[in-house]
């Protein structure tokens, strides 16, 4: 029993893990447009259980400490765009972004005016990091 135990408390079974560190907000248009109408830095995470990709750069990128301070540090708002069962709004937002596959990023500056940038379909926290420190 002790086994599985540990084994249990290292490798939870949710895919997606809710950690500590960052608050999500699901993705709707109408947030979106609250969020920059508020002049909020908005980070979106396209993403869905059955992406693998995108469970690797939320585990490596996402969660690193030193990403999730820098995400707190500009008050960026953290939306996940939860594209698992193909919601139809979410399919929406990424054909607007000219895509119809996931995983996408993408991080707004505070500027509502301002194009958002596009993250590249791999991330590693280095990415991240200068993606935050170029947008303002």
């Amino acid at each position: 029993g002790t086994v599985a135990w540990l084994l249990w408390v290292q490798y939870p079974s949710s895919p997606i893990k809710q950690t500590d560190q960052i608050t999500w907000q699901a993705y709707s248009p109408e947030l979106i447009k609250k969020l920059r109408d508020e002049h909020r830095m908005i980070f979106i995470d396209f993403t869905a259980k059955w992406c693998l990709s995108c469970q690797v750069n939320e585990r490596i990128a996402l969660d690193n400490p030193a990403v999730v301070r820098k995400f707190k540090e500009r008050n960026v708002a953290m939306v996940k765009a939860d594209w698992t069962f193909q919601d139809a709004a979410i399919t929406q937002a990424l054909a607007q972004f000219g895509k119809n596959s996931i995983p996408l990023y993408v991080l707004y500056g505070k500027d509502p005016n301002q194009e958002p940038i596009i993250l590249p379909e791999i991330i590693t926290p280095s990415t991240v990091l200068d993606t935050l420190d170029k947008i303002k």
